[in-house]
């Protein structure tokens, strides 16, 4: 069976979280999305661990957990979090953010208990954590072997574990002798597979994406998902096809073009300045606006620990496929603001309503029938995007990247951005 699997996001009791991130909602739009398998998020968190305790049950046949109210429905849910933990190595502060995966609401009261030693669980739904990236590792992995850790969004400016505020250069620098514990590591908006394969000491490491989403919109659950093919739907499957790098079983990573992340280029949001590694390198990474320090983007990031050139392509690695949101890509088209406004919708709905979910529209709908269903240039649109036909204006300090399906889009873009680039200055 195919499997599409979102596994980092976000409850309700996090910061800037939509209050409608419950169980019923994230279930009722993971299956408009075509996710059948979804994390829950935040299980440190006492309030949402006690909603998953009254609202989830433990599917007998898979171990993973159902809708108690509705347990006819394809979606199933897996006990994961994400915590931050801070700390210092070689006099300098670290500021890590990592994934947890558990196979049981049980073992996740366990991990509660160890995690609460080292701070306030109740603050936050990705709560701080005063203790260093290997003991999160050790604690979690003494409760259960089945536990899984990896490092998240790994390569945004901040909270990441080669981030280029406060993050390492190596895996091993941050999680040590707790390095044998880690087999995955998370792309995160802003880099892809092809940009993750440039470094070398990365091959061992299985590539995952997750949408990391605080609201329930398709627009952003599951706009990162990895696909697996399994005999059998289970937490152990699932966990074992990434421990064990199984292209048999994990067969791609659904993945937005990274220039869509908000971290992918160097810039200053509140300057408009956006640079390409080279621009910035040039300027010294010195905004030149008002001369304050840019936020180095992930792409310049990348390229400073890189030891192949791009476009490298390690043997047996497990594919990815570039997407975009189905609403974003109505909107680009129809060149309205937001994938929100009813104009979007009542096309999202018919072809979700035609095909039976977003990612049937993405991926499997013919062309043909896509051109019946909706107007030929949306259609046209969606294979565009399929095909990995269209461009996107990168984004940069805190702000999307634009995607460019039809040329008169970037024309509409840019008058209305006005962002600016290292030819403005010279």
């Amino acid at each position: 069976m195919r499997v599409i699997a979102d596994l980092h996001i976000h409850g309700r009791y996090s910061r800037a979280t939509s209050q409608s991130m419950r169980i019923g909602e994230i279930a009722r739009f993971a299956k408009v999305k075509g996710l059948n398998l979804v994390g829950t998020g935040d299980f440190t968190h006492p309030k949402w661990l006690k909603e998953l305790q009254e609202t989830l049950a433990q599917d007998e046949n898979s171990g993973l957990y159902k809708v108690a109210s509705n347990p006819e429905a394809p979606v199933h849910f897996m006990i994961t979090t994400e915590v931050s933990t801070v700390f210092t190595f070689k006099e300098e502060a670290k500021k890590i953010h990592h994934v947890i995966l558990t196979p049981s609401i049980e073992t996740a009261v366990q991990i509660n208990e160890r995690l609460a030693k080292y701070g306030d669980l109740t603050v936050d739904g990705r709560p701080t954590l005063d203790m260093s990236a290997p003991q999160l590792v050790e604690e979690v992995m003494e409760v259960s072997k089945e536990n899984m850790v990896f490092p998240a969004h790994a390569w945004t400016p901040w909270f990441s574990i080669f981030g280029a505020f406060s993050g390492f250069d190596s895996v091993e620098d941050c999680y040590q002798d707790m390095t044998k514990h880690i087999h995955a590591i998370e792309t995160g908006l802003s880099s892809d597979p092809p940009m993750n394969w440039r470094l070398s000491k990365l091959d061992k490491f299985t590539l995952v994406s997750n949408s990391d989403s605080h609201s329930y919109w398709p627009w952003r659950m599951g706009r990162e998902a990895n696909v697996f093919e399994l005999k059998r739907l289970s937490y152990r499957e699932v966990v074992d096809a990434i421990r064990t790098k199984d292209k048999a079983r994990f067969k791609f990573t659904i993945e937005t073009d990274p220039a869509y992340g908000k971290y992918h280029w160097t810039g200053h949001r509140n300057c408009r300045v956006s640079l390409s590694p080279k621009e910035a390198i040039k300027l010294g990474n010195v905004c030149p606006v008002c001369r304050k320090k840019l936020t180095k983007g992930v792409e310049q990031r990348v390229e400073e620990l890189a030891d192949r050139p791009a476009g490298y392509v390690p043997e047996n690695t497990i594919g990815y496929m570039h997407l975009l949101p189905l609403s974003e890509i109505i909107a680009a088209t129809l060149g309205v603001d937001s994938p929100s406004t009813q104009q979007v919708w009542n096309i999202y709905d018919k072809l979700v309503e035609k095909f039976g979910d977003e990612y049937t529209v993405l991926i499997d709908a013919p062309s043909q029938t896509l051109k019946e269903t909706v107007d030929q240039r949306i259609a046209e649109a969606i294979i565009k995007v399929r095909e990995g036909k269209i461009r996107v204006i990168p984004g940069y300090d805190g702000v999307y990247g634009q995607p460019i399906i039809f040329e008169e889009n970037k024309k509409a873009f840019q008058e209305k951005v006005q962002q600016l680039n290292l030819t403005d200055f010279m």
